[in-house]
């Protein structure tokens, strides 16, 4: 019942982020830039751009953990490898933060880089249509100042744009 459940809102908010591409046309940034903080009223909302849908999702997790710290103080000495499944790119994306912020939570783990990402279709014997297999790279929590923690992931104003050789993904935190 839980699959069901989880599966219909995966396609509504699917069929809610195509209407929201249609409607703001959103153009994508021509600099250099791996992530910008947008304004909101509550919680934390941000842009992370790449070439191919791969490096956008290594840059919202760089501004993921930018969130809670200063990400360039983090020193790259210890690694997690993580696997990811879900049947749309929205869902990849909030689970994959999600895994991000439960390593903070959890193992007290915050991810510096991303030093490795794959993503792979799945095949007719799996479950997911996605399956995202990455390497993190950071350190300990303890060794530096968390300023700001993430309840979670939310599926209110993601997008995911993407054009030739340039991906904007949008999203917001709950704090």
């Amino acid at each position: 019942m839980v699959s069901a459940k989880l599966k219909l809102k995966e396609k509504q908010n699917k069929k809610l982020n195509e209407k929201k591409k249609e409607t703001l046309n959103v153009k994508i940034k021509e600099k250099n830039k791996e992530f910008e903080f947008l304004d909101h009223t509550a919680d934390v909302k941000f842009r992370a751009y790449g070439k191919i849908f791969e490096e956008a999702l290594r840059n919202a997790a760089r501004a993921t953990i930018a969130v809670t710290t200063d990400i360039t103080k983090i020193i790259p000495k210890k690694t997690k490898k993580i696997i990811v499944e879900a049947n749309t790119k929205e869902a990849l994306l909030y689970d994959f933060l999600g895994e991000i912020i439960y390593l903070v939570d959890t193992e007290g783990f915050l991810t510096c880089d991303v030093k490795q990402i794959a993503i792979t279709s799945g095949t007719n014997t799996e479950t997911y249509k996605f399956v995202l297999r990455a390497e993190l790279i950071g350190d300990l929590a303890t060794k530096y100042d968390v300023h700001t923690y993430i309840k979670s992931v939310t599926y209110n104003d993601m997008l995911i744009v993407e054009k030739k050789n340039k991906v904007m993904i949008q999203v917001v935190h709950d704090i």
